[in-house]
């Protein structure tokens, strides 16, 4: 919905001047009533700035030397915020699951639940979603990947907004999962039986990984040598053009039982392989042009073809046309995901509600949670790194959490996950929490089983809150004196080591987190660290933004030091701008 302008009694010259100004801004893209109503949550930072306040009660403690991972609770525009501050580019994978607007009261905007009969329903949930997208994509590494279920009520403005946050370039790919096996019957007379999964990165770096091969897949590799199993495939390479790799276009010369590269020198004005000598009488040659005569290129260059003979023989292709075919071995790095997924898994109701109600013994805690399996897979797809920080800003259930954990036990991986959620109804202290306790204590199934996970990992709690926004030389002060758990989250410091005074010192088994909030103690702060051996990041409270390094030149190659609260504000001045 277009904002409509009145140009009753404008001048030519200022009609003209306004269109100059609206050519300048036209683009492709979505438009929509932005400023209609603008968000609450978003108008409430102009006046209040957000920080983190610690629920001790809360922690589970079980592994210093595992990882720790973030319940945050609290409107997830204000979590993104401080997440800006605390995680800005560090984040590997972003797996979300919001509200999917189907007008059955699913979520609020501005306190109110949206229903089908709100005309501005898709406007609200529009400027709901680009709000928090703009602040993820800031805590993404430049390599990061984002992941987002979404189902047929939003998925094409969804994806226009995605493409205006991340960039058509760096859209990745579209993920059909049947997570709804049995259907969902529809008043329109079609049973759904699926959803979808965007997957956008950050930037062009931004690569999806792979898959364990399924049982159908492993079988295929039916044949085996004295290296391992293996199948023949055609060696001309699927989607590869000749343009794109000129030198891996070249011939063979085959007969039905043998083949040989002729010889061949290369033309670097041309772009192309000189052939040398004719086939004999009963050889074929054969390029790498499929069905449709399009040059596409082999898999190999000609070179490493001829150091490895024996993974080569001559076959006949689908036409009945002599072909070269390479062994491809069953590997352990997996393949690539497919847009189609239909794993048993992946059913939403017998792994995702049914394992609810083993957790919760047998009681319905949550409506439509996410197939656990489906989740492990989406965050596998963004991610092989077996240290990624995982978030979750609509964390519901806290499957993601369960997810992570899984892959860590899986491959003892040191994976950290990052969930934020409201409490809407008590879901975070009731749900999220509870399930998290759980799965990372152990609990016992309906049947009796006991589940435990032995790799004994950690969770601090955490709920938003806030400071005055007016940059006094007071609220500066307060905006230090509450900003103690963000400077932990952000260098992941959580074991208290001392308080003395104006000092306060935290570790993990890497490094320390100093925090000093009077500039005169300085000497008294470099004497207690004097003993310690591992690197030292030091926070000063200072009233400006003063640089402290010379200070500590002594210990340059321990220490790394920076003002606060300034480097929180600029980041807040930023977004909320």
């Amino acid at each position: 919905m277009t904002k409509k302008y009145n140009y009753t009694g404008w001048s030519k010259e200022d009609l003209i001047k306004r269109i100059h100004e609206l050519e300048k801004r036209k683009k492709y893209g979505l438009v929509w009533d932005e400023e209609r109503e603008p968000e609450q949550v978003v108008l409430q930072c102009q006046k209040e700035l957000p920080v983190l306040k610690e629920v001790k009660e809360k922690e589970i403690k079980n592994d210093p030397d595992r990882p720790t991972h973030i319940l945050i609770e609290g409107d997830n525009y204000h979590a993104l915020s401080v997440l800006n501050y605390t995680h800005e580019n560090s984040v590997d994978v972003i797996y979300i699951d919001p509200p999917y607007n189907t007008g059955s009261k699913d979520w609020t905007y501005n306190n109110n639940y949206v229903d089908e009969y709100d005309s501005y329903r898709h406007s609200k949930w529009l400027s709901f979603m680009k709000n928090r997208l703009i602040l993820s994509r800031n805590v993404l590494k430049n390599d990061g990947i984002l992941c987002i279920t979404i189902d047929d009520h939003e998925i094409h403005r969804l994806w226009c907004i995605l493409e205006d946050v991340f960039g058509e370039e760096n859209h990745l790919g579209t993920l059909v999962i049947r997570n709804n096996p049995s259907g969902r019957s529809t008043l329109k007379g079609i049973s759904i039986t699926h959803e979808y999964a965007l997957l956008f990165g950050k930037s062009l770096k931004s690569k999806v990984g792979r898959l364990p091969r399924n049982e159908k897949q492993i079988k295929r590799y039916d044949q085996i040598d004295d290296k391992s199993a293996f199948e023949w495939v055609n060696f001309r390479k699927h989607g590869g053009t000749r343009a794109e790799s000129p030198k891996m276009f070249y011939p063979f010369f085959l007969t039905a039982n043998s083949w040989r590269i002729p010889k061949m020198k290369w033309n670097n004005t041309g772009k192309e392989w000189i052939v040398l000598e004719k086939p004999l009488d009963n050889e074929v040659i054969v390029y790498p042009v499929d069905d449709n005569e399009k040059e596409r290129r082999w898999k190999w260059a000609y070179k490493t073809v001829l150091d490895n003979p024996n993974e080569f023989k001559v076959g006949f292709d689908r036409n009945n046309n002599l072909a070269m075919y390479l062994k491809s071995r069953l590997s352990g790095e997996g393949v690539l995901p497919l847009t189609w997924w239909d794993k048993k898994e992946y059913s939403a109701t017998a792994y995702g509600t049914n394992l609810l109600k083993e957790i919760f013994s047998d009681i319905q805690v949550f409506s439509y949670p996410k197939s656990l399996y489906a989740v492990i897979d989406c965050i596998k797809v963004c991610s092989s790194n077996k240290n990624a920080k995982v978030l979750d800003f609509f964390a519901g259930s806290g499957t993601t959490l369960h997810a992570t954990l899984e892959l860590n036990e899986e491959d003892d991986g040191n994976r950290q996950c990052i969930l934020v959620t409201n409490n809407e109804n008590n879901i975070c202290e009731d749900v999220t929490f509870v399930r998290a306790s759980k799965v990372l204590n152990g609990y016992q199934k309906n049947n009796g089983e006991l589940i435990i996970n032995s790799n004994r990992e950690n969770l601090r709690y955490y709920r938003t809150d806030f400071v005055p926004a007016e940059p006094t030389d007071e609220n500066k002060e307060k905006l230090t004196l509450e900003s103690i758990e963000m400077l932990c989250l952000r260098e992941n410091t959580f074991d208290f080591v001392l308080e003395d005074g104006p000092i306060k010192i935290f570790r993990n088994r890497d490094r320390y987190t100093a925090i000093l909030f009077e500039q005169s103690k300085i000497d008294k702060l470099k004497s207690i660290i004097s003993e310690y051996e591992k690197p030292i990041h030091i926070y000063i409270f200072s009233l400006g933004d003063d640089h402290f390094a010379n200070e500590f030149s002594d210990l340059v190659n321990r220490v790394t030091v920076k003002a606060i609260p300034a480097a929180i504000l600029r980041v807040y001045r930023r977004i909320f701008k």
